[in-house]
């Protein structure tokens, strides 16, 4: 009898190298597709937050950007027509998408169809505002004359970031819609009070003063409420897209190509912005050309 027993039973060195080359081999493969289970749970992690950071992009751009809205009341025009007796003529506001309806020039032949796109940043609008404003207010209290404004937004660029350009023509058509009465003082305070090209401009808060300053009473706080809103600022931009793109109506000027564009019966004033006596002679000359010479026109600032 042999103590310890046989030998038989134990592995040979080949047989335990082979043992733990199988096992070493087992345990690569379980890290292979552990590995690969980690990357397709990382590549649907990257995923999900690439589709998750897209979305809440997706609500901020969509939040940003107010929604299409009707345009403002008494502007289907794209401007405020303003007749005898400084009265604004009323229409109502356009649904979005609305093409504008283009005011008709006086057919009795005796009333000068006086037509002003302007920006409220820029500086020749101020100047023409400020040499010719009271005069066309004349004749158009008289009837001799009518005045068709159309605040247009060009020069939003020009305000260090803050659209001052964009905000005062939305405050315009703002007043436009609840309160015309007052449109015109307001129209003329924004030139008064105009801030510089290149500055931050006016802030809201200001805004609403002027609003206050061309006596608004009953609408203030719809008036300032669609300030803070920007209630037409989609109305603003589309206006003038138009204005830009024309055609524009009653005359055969395409389109405007910079502010003021100030046309008469149809015709374009190129003359000195800064001059009231050849702008009333420039409004005579355009009423004898399209009307009868009996006609009654505007009469020429006096001499002074």
């Amino acid at each position: 009898m042999t103590i310890g027993g046989s030998g038989e039973g134990r592995p040979s060195k080949n047989q335990r190298r082979d043992a733990v080359r199988t096992k070493a081999k087992r345990i690569r493969e379980e890290q292979k597709k552990k590995d690969r289970r980690n990357r397709v749970a990382l590549r649907g992690g990257v995923i999900a937050a690439g589709v998750a950071i897209a979305a809440v992009i997706a609500v901020v751009i969509i939040n940003s950007i107010p929604p299409v809205g009707p345009g403002p009341a008494n502007m289907a025009s794209d401007g405020v027509l303003i007749s005898e007796g400084m009265t604004p003529v009323t229409t109502s506001a356009l649904q979005p998408e609305a093409k504008p309806i283009p005011s008709r020039p006086d057919a009795t032949g005796t009333v000068a169809d006086i037509r002003v796109y302007a920006d409220y940043l820029c500086t020749f609008c101020s100047e023409f505002e400020a040499a010719n404003s009271t005069q066309i207010s004349q004749w158009v209290s008289s009837g001799a004359a009518t005045v068709e404004i159309h605040p247009v937004s060009i020069l939003t660029h020009k305000s260090s970031g803050t659209k001052y350009s964009l905000r005062a023509a939305n405050a315009a058509a703002c007043v436009a819609n609840f309160a015309p009465e007052n449109f015109y003082d307001f129209n003329a305070i924004l030139f008064k009070k105009q801030p510089k090209e290149g500055t931050a401009g006016h802030d809201d808060a200001a805004i609403k003063g002027l609003v206050a300053d061309v006596g608004v009473r009953d609408s203030v706080s719809e008036i300032n409420e669609c300030i803070d809103d920007t209630t037409f600022k989609s109305w603003v931009i589309a206006s003038t897209d138009r204005a830009l793109s024309g055609p524009l109506p009653n005359t055969e000027v395409e389109a405007i190509t910079g502010t003021p564009t100030v046309l008469v019966n149809g015709k374009q004033y190129v003359g000195a912005l800064d001059d009231p006596k050849e702008f009333a002679a420039f409004v005579l000359q355009a009423a004898a050309a399209t009307y009868s010479t009996s006609t009654p026109t505007p009469e020429p600032a006096p001499a002074g």
